[in-house]
C-alpha cells in the first residue's frame, strides 16, 4: 500500500475508515454500511466522497459491475498524509513540537515517549551519516 497523495477530508477519512473495517465495498453497499452507522449520508455524497478518494490515490475502483471500492492505503499512510499536509500549514515540524510540548493534556508519559522517539531518531541519522562517510 501507498501514501495518499493529497490530503484527506473527514468526510473521505470516515468513508477509508469503513473500508479498512470491511474491505471492498459497492457504492450501494458503502452508502448502507454509512447509514446503519448513523450517519445521515446521502447516496450521491458517498459516491463523490468513494470518486474523490479514487482520485486521491487512496482506494481502488474495480472494473466488475457494480464497481467495488478498496483502500489502497492503510491508516498509517493516510495518517502520514494528513500529517505531512498539517505541517505544511503549520510551517513545520517545530512549531507543532512546541505547542505539544506547551499543552496542557500533554501527559509525562506522552512526553517520555516524544523522548524516547527523538533519540530514536537522532541514533537512526548518526548511523546513516555514518554508514554514508560523513
Amino acid at each position: 500500500m501507498g501514501r495518499a497523495r493529497k490530503p484527506l477530508s473527514a468526510g473521505e477519512l470516515e468513508i477509508l475508515r469503513m473500508l479498512w473495517e470491511r474491505g471492498g465495498l459497492t457504492l450501494s453497499a458503502a452508502h448502507q454500511a454509512m447509514v446503519d452507522a448513523g450517519h445521515g449520508i446521502g447516496y450521491t455524497t458517498v459516491q463523490t466522497r468513494l470518486e474523490r478518494l479514487v482520485e486521491k490515490g487512496a482506494v481502488a475502483k474495480s472494473r466488475q459491475r457494480p464497481a467495488e471500492y478498496s483502500a489502497k492505503v492503510n491508516p498509517d499512510d493516510a495518517r502520514g498524509s494528513m500529517v505531512d499536509a498539517f505541517l505544511n500549514r503549520v510551517s513545520g515540524v517545530v512549531p507543532l513540537f512546541a505547542h505539544l510540548v506547551r499543552d496542557p493534556s500533554v501527559s509525562s508519559d506522552d512526553l517520555r515517549e516524544m523522548r524516547r522517539m527523538i533519540d530514536e531518531a537522532e541514533r537512526r541519522l548518526e548511523r546513516d551519516d555514518s554508514e554514508d562517510g560523513v
